[in-house]
């Protein structure tokens, strides 16, 4: 769909995801959310979901890819979100590899409204529960001041 576009691919037999990579020159200032293209088009296979993700290398670096859907009618160009989370601007340039596509099976289910659910042993305790979360532990834990 441009000129720099990369097909993706499977950069070893065994990654889960194809690698995707950018397709413009662009910068993403520091602190700031951009949409980034990458330059191609695909068609999910029915009954299944593309999962855009981060690159965990890029991720350390402080660039991070939000998690996106490509579903399986969609037929335009792809594109990242990235949040710079770094104190410098970020320079993208054509070719790079910013994220990956995995595609899953995405089963159909069908809704049913009821009055109440059936119990379990965790119930409604959500984010954190547990106790192995920074939400729970960190900073933001309830009474932390």
């Amino acid at each position: 769909m441009r000129p720099n576009a990369v097909v993706p691919v499977y950069a070893t037999d065994g990654a889960a995801g194809l690698d995707l990579y950018t397709a413009t020159h662009q910068t993403v200032a520091a602190g700031k959310i951009a949409r980034v293209a990458l330059g191609v088009a695909v068609a999910i296979p029915p009954g299944y979901v593309g999962d855009v993700r981060p690159r965990s290398g890029l991720t350390l670096s402080g660039l991070l890819v939000q998690y996106g859907t490509v579903d399986e009618d969609f037929r335009g160009e792809l594109a990242a979100i990235v949040w710079n989370t770094t104190t410098q601007h970020v320079v993208l340039v054509p070719g790079q590899r910013i994220a990956q596509l995995v595609v899953l099976e995405r089963p159909r289910v069908t809704l049913v409204e009821v009055e109440t659910l059936d119990e379990t042993a965790r119930g409604a305790n959500g984010f954190g529960h547990t106790g192995n979360s920074a939400l729970a532990n960190g900073p933001f834990a309830p009474g932390t001041k």
